[in-house]
């Protein structure tokens, strides 16, 4: 049977890992993009990564970065997939085969979107939602 799996992303604090694996997360998601307000050092991503607990995946998320830069980034964190949310393309995914298969992000589930993961084989990959606010 096929489940839905949560990733919490941008944390940068322990307590914010500590707290995202409490309640159930199946994921942690590092922001390895130097101009997001939530970026992490790959050395910080390390650190944090290192307080979860087996079956919580890390996710390294980068934004068109160089890929010598991903692969040592994945080098330091045991179990990492990757997350894109750049202007990456199916063959750019594929092209980097680290731990486990990079998955491409989604901001907008549109049909185009899904229609086009599933001619490149990407059997996975991220929906992003959206936050919301109230004035």
């Amino acid at each position: 049977m096929n489940r839905t799996r949560i990733k919490i992303c941008g944390l940068t604090r322990e307590q914010d890992v500590d707290a995202a694996v409490a309640a159930g997360a199946d994921a942690v998601g590092f922001v390895l993009y130097e101009k997001s307000p939530r970026y992490v050092t790959p050395e910080r991503a390390a650190a944090l990564a290192r307080r979860l607990p087996p079956f919580v995946t890390p996710v390294l998320l980068f934004v068109n970065e160089d890929a010598t830069k991903i692969i040592a980034a994945c080098a330091d964190i045991s179990g990492a997939t990757v997350q894109f949310h750049g202007d990456e393309t199916p063959a750019d995914c594929n092209t980097l085969r680290i731990t486990q298969p990079p998955r491409p992000s989604c901001s907008t589930p549109t049909s185009t979107a899904l229609a086009a993961a599933a001619r490149h084989s990407i059997g996975h990959f991220f929906l992003q939602a959206s936050t919301l606010t109230s004035s």
